[in-house]
């Protein structure tokens, strides 16, 4: 007789039994065992350790050697959905490669990031896609779907999506809040979520550091509210790195760990990612909750069952059938092939007079000069290369190396000291790998070289690289190309292959010195320490020592050749220049660290002009992680290009598009303003009220979204609209009209003619990438849900589609619109807002100014407070009907709550509350009928939540 498997192994059953039986064979303490990161084995029933998170952002990060692909930002620029999808399924492969080497590699992927680039100076702008939550939404559920895979039961990888919600800020991430209104949660934020995971590729998110309206996200309603209506698919919530601990460390929202780790997990949060491996922490605070009645077993077990669930779909369960399972595909053909093609897709033209694209058959000269020629940067969530392509390298072979003049245009420096010149002695040239070529489950960690020696002062001088990132955050960097950096012991040695690290131990910053003429103190930045020449070595302080009455050695700069002359004599010898700008991704903009300016750091502003000044057939190529202020780059150069950073292939692609091999077809994801004065503040999340983005900005943005250029031109004719049921079906035709085949990228965009609420000035709807040979025409179909063209209604607390016409707007991007058609929606108009039946959130307002939103109660709801003396909430159209007599308004704090209609002001005394969550219910007279426009003002500590009106015959 067979013996008979445990129910839990038997593949013959649902996931969804197997998992129930699997949990009644666990102990309690094996149960909470499996809610962190590092679950343990479950050695009495054979079940292994399991780890969540492994990033993949966009390649298998922190693991060693893997196919790198563009950054996020720059697959957002492809606009192209099928490409993307191929490279989440070349990414999930190469996960399960690698598991198939190192154990430590995990199946749980935390990518794709949707969060939208509403704000162009967000440190982790080249984490995501687009602003626009439609673009974000398409490209993740292409990437989500690669990743997956598409075997209906068993899933390649579980992608997690990060970061929700509502993040857009380093700046005090872990404890400012963002104030999201409902119009913009349902219209932008919640958006790029709902999408992907309704496509039913996710299998989980990530909340973020931050908080939206007072409330951490980790704790958030909108979990179970929203996230988890939107699938019937158990959806697994992994924390943040250290966030549990956030919420009493630095966020003071609980007073204790175990009440935290309750309201964490009981909000909807799975698997606790906090002390790193160690699990006892997070599992004795959630030991310590269930002896406190905080949580009881069946909180306990929802969480297990998600994510057993998960395990069940990776195939952990079932070797022998997981499709998966014997995954070879690590940098393979195929995957090198679609690594060049992304980064070729991903390049976005800017601007060109014709310079471009370049003759490679007339043999002439090109410059390729700027601080980034010849750089391949990678960024914090970036594999470590296999293969390497700087714009030096790609032109050089394009062209052939005796046509190409280079200059980095470096400033070379001397740096001189008291006793003689900093000095970098001969090293080893053998030595430690490079860093993070190992992998590493938590690359903060790796620590600097220590085999090399340190810088000394001696008689003969060391030569010098200087860059200056902008915001006078230097690099100095040897003639052989290595960094100088700080290492634990303190020392300065010329020992990092580039910048990197959680910390940052390359960069350094001078500091003028008071009655020293020309005399600097040099700041290590990563340590905040001085750079100090002592007998044994050129160190800085201890770290965590002391700094202000470390004075560190004076030092004074001797240049030997400024970058610009450089430049300036490489592009006076060529043809054509090509000046590469941009960033370095681990500097000045970056995950904990916000961009302080679009301007491009002056000293590469410097090279540019002086390229041009020497040659005017000078092209500008931006290689960066986010967009640049470049006015007058735009209205110098005769051509300008974009890409962000491009992985392996970057230079290989690069070279490409100049020489007219691919003509470029980018296009861009976010708006490019002309300058910070343009800008939102960084903390305003409100996009409809401060008119952020695309959607609603009003001023003539430097490019803007969608914006890119080709080889060649493009007509759009016969745009049609033809609604059946609930959806708009719109076809258009596009006619390659130029010479040269090419990419393009048809948008859709839709537009409210007549709207009663303020709407977007335009908002995607499709977009379509195709290639149109020359003279080539093709019919593009996009299907549209009438509901899109829709709003939230405050009013009403729905969604809701206004009766009116609508533009249907077909282009090469947002501004550029070739063709329009209009529909007409019929239905009922909105309606006033319900007072007296409903009474009145006081969140739902229709404008404001000098307020936020926080929390009502820990748990839920929201509430309104003023942040500044002056301030209003506008809510229209209130329905008062036969008329009021009576005003009841639910608030905390201390002070006054003003009604004013029709230019008649109510006060409600608002006495001292026991606390900002004790709210009281106040009443005062008040008279009004019809529909009138109501405005409040808020005074003191006031937390308002809500107003009742009483009817006239109550």
């Amino acid at each position: 007789m067979t013996e008979q498997p445990q129910p839990f192994r038997d593949p013959r059953l649902p996931f969804a039994k197997r998992v129930d039986d699997l949990l009644q064979r666990l102990t309690p303490d094996e149960r909470v065992a499996m809610l962190h990161q590092f679950a343990p084995a479950v050695d009495r029933l054979g079940i292994g350790a399991f780890r969540t998170g492994q990033e993949a952002l966009h390649g298998v990060a922190w693991m060693g050697q893997a196919t790198v692909f563009p950054q996020a930002v720059g697959l957002g620029a492809t606009w192209n959905d099928e490409l993307v999808r191929r490279i989440g399924e070349a990414v999930g492969n190469e996960v399960r490669a690698k598991r198939a080497q190192d154990d430590r590699v995990g199946l749980n992927v935390w990518a794709p990031t949707v969060n939208l680039l509403r704000h162009p100076l967000w440190g982790r702008g080249e984490e995501g896609y687009s602003e626009d939550a439609a673009l974000t939404s398409a490209i993740a559920v292409a990437y989500t779907r690669g990743l997956r895979g598409d075997h209906p039961h068993y899933w390649r990888t579980a992608p997690v999506l990060k970061h929700w919600l509502a993040h857009n800020n380093e700046t005090d991430r872990d404890t400012s809040s963002s104030s999201i209104r409902p119009r913009v949660l349902h219209e932008y934020d919640l958006r790029a979520f709902r999408d992907a995971v309704r496509a039913g590729a996710v299998a989980g998110v990530m909340p973020a550091y931050n908080l939206v309206n007072g409330r951490p996200n980790h704790v958030s309603p909108l979990l179970s509210r929203h996230l988890r209506g939107w699938t019937d698919q158990p959806l697994v919530v992994c924390s943040d790195a250290g966030a549990p601990t956030n919420l009493v460390d630095s966020e003071h929202y609980f007073d204790t760990h175990e009440e935290a780790t309750a309201a964490a997990l009981r909000a909807g949060v799975d698997s606790f990612t906090d002390h790193g491996q160690d699990s006892t922490v997070m599992t004795g605070r959630i030991k310590g909750a269930l002896e406190r009645g905080l949580l009881d077993e069946h909180d306990v077990d929802t969480a297990v069952r998600r994510l057993l669930h998960m395990r069940f779909a990776l195939g952990e369960f079932d070797p022998g059938l997981d499709p998966y399972a014997d995954t070879t595909a690590l940098d393979t053909e195929e995957h090198r092939a679609l690594a060049l093609e992304a980064a070729e897709q991903a390049v976005v033209l800017l601007k060109n007079d014709g310079l471009l694209p370049l003759d490679p058959a007339a043999g002439r000269t090109v410059a390729v000069v700027g601080l980034l020629a010849d750089a391949c940067k990678l960024d914090w969530y970036s594999g470590t290369l296999i293969h390497r392509s700087t714009p030096l390298d790609g032109l050089r072979e394009r062209l052939g190396a005796d046509r190409v003049i280079h200059a980095e245009g470096a400033d070379l420096v001397r740096i001189k000291c008291a006793d003689g010149w900093l000095h970098i002695p001969p090293a080893d040239p053998g030595g430690d790998a490079a860093r993070g070529a190992e992998g590493a489950l938590d690359p903060a960690l790796l620590a600097g070289r220590t085999d090399l020696p340190p810088l000394t002062c001696a008689d003969t001088p060391s030569e010098l690289a200087l860059v200056d990132w902008g915001g006078g955050v230097i690099t100095l960097r040897e003639p052989e190309g290595r960094y100088l950096s700080v290492a634990d012991d303190g020392f300065v040695r010329a020992s990092a292959d580039e910048p990197g690290g959680w910390i940052v131990q390359e960069t350094f910053r001078w500091e003028a010195v008071e009655g020293h003429a020309g005399g600097h103190r040099l700041l290590h930045i990563g340590t905040g320490g001085y750079v100090s020449v002592a007998a044994d070595g050129v160190k800085v302080a201890v770290p965590g020592e002391e700094n202000s009455e470390a004075p560190g050695t004076v030092f004074e700069t001797e240049v030997t050749e400024r970058g610009e002359d450089a430049v300036a004599r490489a592009a006076a010898a060529a043809d054509t220049v090509i000046v590469v700008a941009g960033n370095d991704p681990h500097i000045n903009g970056r995950e904990t660290e916000d961009r302080t300016t679009l301007d491009l750091p002056a000293q590469q502003e410097r090279l540019w002009r002086a390229a041009h000044a020497a040659n005017p057939r000078t092209v500008l190529a931006v290689t960066s992680a986010y967009p640049y202020a470049l006015a007058d780059a735009a209205a110098t150069l005769p051509a300008l290009l974009w890409t962000a950073h491009g992985g392996q292939a970057a230079g290989t692609a690069l070279a490409r598009v100049l020489a007219g091999d691919v003509s470029p077809a980018g296009r861009l994801p976010q708006t490019w303003y002309a300058s910070d004065a343009e800008l939102p503040g960084l903390l305003d999340y409100d996009v409809i009220g401060s008119r952020q983005t695309y959607l609603y900005y009003e001023g003539t943005p430097l490019f803007p979204f969608g914006h890119g250029l080709t080889y060649t031109d493009f007509a759009y004719s016969a745009l049609t609209a033809v609604r059946e049921g609930d959806l708009l079906h719109v076809s258009l035709t596009v006619t390659n009209t130029g010479t040269v085949g090419s990419d393009e990228v048809a948008q859709l965009y839709v537009r409210a003619v007549a709207p009663s609420v303020t709407r977007p000035l335009r908002q995607l709807a499709g977009h379509r990438r195709l290639h149109l040979g020359p003279g080539a025409e093709e019919r593009v179909a996009f299907t549209v849900p009438v509901e899109e063209l829709g709003h939230w209604d405050v009013a009403h607390g729905r969604w809701s589609v206004e009766p009116g016409a609508y533009e249907i707007q077909a282009g090469a991007s947002s501004t550029d619109i070739r063709a329009v058609t209009v529909v007409t929606v019929e239905g009922e108009p909105a309606a006033p807002r319900p007072v007296l039946a409903r009474g009145l959130e006081a969140a739902d307002y229709d404008e404001q100014l000098g307020t936020e939103i926080v929390d009502r109660m820990k748990t839920d709801d929201d509430a309104v407070t003023a942040t500044a003396e002056s301030n209003e909430l506008l809510y229209r159209r209130c329905d008062f009907g036969a008329g009021t007599n009576g005003v009841e308004a639910s608030a905390s704090g201390e002070g006054a709550v003003l009604l004013t209609i029709d230019g008649t002001t109510v006060t409600v005394p608002v006495p001292a509350t026991g606390g900002p969550y004790d709210y009281r219910t106040l009443r005062a007279g008040l008279t009004a009928s019809g529909v009138r426009d109501l405005r409040i003002t808020l005074r003191g500590t006031v937390r308002l939540a809500w107003l009742g009106f009483t009817g006239a015959g109550e």
